[in-house]
């Protein structure tokens, strides 16, 4: 199964983001251990939606810039890192 989700949520305040994407995870997530198998792309510009990704694409314009979990792009300390740490500094400060 194949599902794309392009920017679901650009409507819907952090809070409700992050609950449509826990359901989405755990759905993926309960589809594999049954063995369903699929795949959902998820194209998004704030951060804190892919970081519970699986595997997570970074790119600019057309060209691969980095992949990995979250947590390995974020210990490779690059691109996605960098973004990553200026989205939540705005969150952080109520610039979002």
């Amino acid at each position: 199964m194949l599902t794309v989700l392009d920017e679901p949520t650009s409507a819907m305040d952090v809070e409700a983001e992050h609950a449509l994407f826990a359901r989405y995870a755990a759905l993926a997530r309960s589809s594999a251990e049954a063995s369903i198998g699929g795949i959902t792309p998820l194209v998004s510009h704030p951060f804190s939606t892919v970081r519970m990704a699986d595997l997570i694409i970074m790119l600019d314009g057309s060209h691969l810039v980095e992949q990995g979990s979250h947590e390995e792009l974020m210990a490779k300390d690059g691109h996605y890192a960098e973004l990553y740490k200026i989205q939540a500094a705005a969150y952080h400060k109520g610039l979002v």
